[in-house]
């Protein structure tokens, strides 16, 4: 099978350096890769051919959108083909932002990003670095640049490797800080810093604690309640009933990582169930295998993971 590529200008973002993505994909989806200018031919068995080359036009419309090909991004495509070979992704399932676009790099980020743009309230569940937070802040910005929401809501509960804010240094600003950096750091990278601070000084965007939230109701928002695994059972019923007209809800967490004390009861576990047969609501669950951080990451959640079931 031959593809052809028409703009030969775009040859090195789409076989990579020293045709490296090509070599990549050669090696996890069994086919040989041999290109001729700007036409690549594909051999091997026929399924996995078409699997190679819905690979590479993924990498083509990156290339269109502006995306950089780099071997991250190419181990996600190549991770959702292999899952499930025919599965296609939809328009919605791409986060343009005025900074960048992103695309899911595994089945579970592409169904997480489909809920969110089709249902009012979405969980994603599951370990770190499975992109949970940074695709919910990255649909966020979408909604609020497209004008679908008129505000960003962002919060965390302020209970986190064991420490109490009591016991912290400095005003209630300079103790909340820390725990919502990770917050922080997913809107800079998709949105222009003064468009940040701007929206931060005018309250369109709001980077708030768990407690802020009660007695209020969001409408015409993006709420994300992040590390939502450290809710006890009353603050979880309190934020979900938040939630106004014209509004998206996401909820995230590991329920692996809770920090509450043993006697208290995870507020996410109990909205899991309580919502898990819920029209308008879908739960996605992510693995090991939806980790886009480092390679070692995967193995260390794994490991971590056969100790817990012993």
């Amino acid at each position: 099978m031959n593809i052809v590529i028409n703009d030969s200008s775009k040859l090195v973002n789409i076989f990579g350096k020293n045709d490296e993505n090509l070599r990549l994909i050669e090696k996890e989806v069994s086919v040989e890769i041999i290109p001729h200018g700007n036409t690549v031919q594909i051999s091997g068995d026929n399924s996995n051919v078409n699997i190679a080359k819905s690979i590479i036009l993924d990498m083509v419309e990156r290339d269109n959108l502006g995306v950089n090909n780099n071997i991250d991004e190419v181990s996600g495509s190549i991770r959702v083909k292999n899952i499930k070979s025919d599965h296609k992704k939809s328009d919605k399932s791409i986060i343009k932002t005025k900074i960048k676009t992103i695309l899911p790099r595994s089945l579970n980020q592409d169904e997480y990003i489909n809920s969110i743009y089709n249902n009012p309230l979405t969980f994603g569940i599951g370990p770190a670095g499975t992109g949970k937070t940074y695709l919910a802040v990255a649909s966020a910005a979408y909604f609020l640049e497209a004008g679908l929401v008129d505000r960003i809501i962002l919060s965390r509960p302020a209970v986190e490797a064991g420490e109490k804010l009591g016991f912290l240094p400095g005003d209630l600003k300079e103790k909340i800080d820390p725990y919502l950096r990770p917050l922080y750091d997913a809107l800079y990278d998709c949105l222009p810093s003064n468009k940040v601070q701007k929206g931060l000084d005018s309250n369109i965007i709001e980077i708030a604690p768990l407690a802020f939230m009660r007695g209020r109701t969001l409408e015409n928002a993006f709420i994300i309640l992040d590390e939502a695994q450290n809710c006890n059972s009353i603050q979880m019923k309190m934020f979900l009933t938040r939630l106004g007209i014209n509004s998206k809800m996401v909820i995230t967490g590991d329920p692996t990582q809770i920090d509450l004390p043993a006697n208290v009861k995870s507020g996410l576990l109990e909205a899991i169930q309580v919502t898990k047969n819920m029209t308008q609501t879908k739960q996605i669950k992510f693995s090991s295998d939806d980790v886009v951080r480092h390679s070692l990451v995967k193995k260390i959640i794994n490991a971590y993971e056969k100790i817990l079931k012993k």
